[in-house]
């Protein structure tokens, strides 16, 4: 029997985020409930909204190691002016999803490693974030802090957003002419540029859109903790990237999957908050989730290789 890829890069997520709900809930039995799931999820958005942005830009043969920066830069500008002031706040924002779309032009014109770029952005973001808050505070919208702690019914408002964001960004990027144009760039360029595509103007608007999401994921975060800190989603940077390969992408060759993307984010947190739970320290909160990553990873592979062994019969 013959396993497509794109049902690996699916399969593989979702049964690794069941597994390990099942252990939740074996361990932990009140955690089958309402407040139970929305207490494992409940930074579940925040997180997935910042690996859609990173997986954007791993669609084109990039990857991004400002967004932990980039979003905790949000994150203060929704905390100050946004509050305060949300037309300049939305003016900033504004300025800083143009900066992305340069950032992402410039790499491109210039040959320049992104990782690199990126990396020296994310300083940028750090000190503009400092400037406007050198110690933790500010203030959450009054309809940010709603919408994320709002309670539908049924299913907490964490599982109802990742659903919306994983349905819309699937169809954003695997159903449409824009995101066959994104996968392009990744994959083949050079096709892209014979069919007469811009690349310079697909690769801005793709970095723009990244950093839309970024931006989101920065109002959503200080929606749930109410407050923010120039340092509140540094870690956002790694757990981004591994949500995006731990969902199905890959580093190269635009392939994404963005429903495997979110479940990877909803794993990441899920691994997080139960061990948060449990009370156990921080520090085996990162060991487990790169444990969780390489499991995954190994199994992915050796599916792989099975998948070519039935191919070349």
């Amino acid at each position: 029997m013959r396993i497509s890829t794109g049902t690996i890069r699916l399969v593989i997520p979702a049964a690794s985020l069941a597994l390990l709900l099942a252990a939740v809930f074996y361990m932990q039995p009140r955690a089958m409930s309402y407040t139970g799931l929305n207490l494992l999820f409940n930074l579940a958005v925040p997180i997935a909204l910042a690996t859609v942005a990173q997986m954007l830009v791993m669609a084109v043969n990039d990857l991004d190691l400002s967004m932990g920066a980039f979003v905790s830069f949000c994150a203060c500008v929704t905390a100050t002016f946004l509050q305060a002031s949300p037309a300049v706040g939305v003016l900033i924002f504004l300025g800083a999803i143009a900066a992305y779309a340069v950032i992402g032009v410039v790499i491109h014109v210039r040959e320049l490693p992104s990782i690199v770029v990126t990396l020296g952005m994310s300083f940028v973001w750090s000190g503009l974030a400092v400037l406007m808050l050198p110690s933790p505070g500010g203030e959450a919208p009054g309809w940010a802090r709603w919408l994320m702690t709002s309670r539908p019914p049924f299913v907490p408002m964490a599982i109802v957003a990742s659903v919306i964001i994983a349905l819309v960004t699937h169809f954003a990027i695997m159903r449409s002419s824009v995101g066959v144009l994104i996968r392009g760039v990744g994959g083949n360029v050079r096709s892209v540029e014979r069919a007469g595509w811009s690349v310079i103007r697909i690769r801005a608007g793709t970095y723009a859109l990244a950093g839309f999401f970024a931006v989101l994921s920065g109002i959503a975060l200080v929606g749930l903790t109410t407050s923010a800190d120039a340092n509140i989603a540094l870690r956002y940077t790694l757990l981004s990237i591994a949500g995006v390969i731990l969902g199905g992408g890959e580093f190269i060759g635009g392939k994404v999957s963005p429903i495997g993307a979110v479940i990877g984010a909803l794993t990441l947190t899920l691994a997080g908050s139960f061990l948060s739970f449990m009370r156990i320290s921080s520090d085996w909160q990162i060991g487990a989730q790169g444990a969780i990553l390489i499991v995954v990873l190994a199994l992915r592979l050796l599916l792989n290789r099975l998948e070519k062994r039935e191919k070349s019969r």
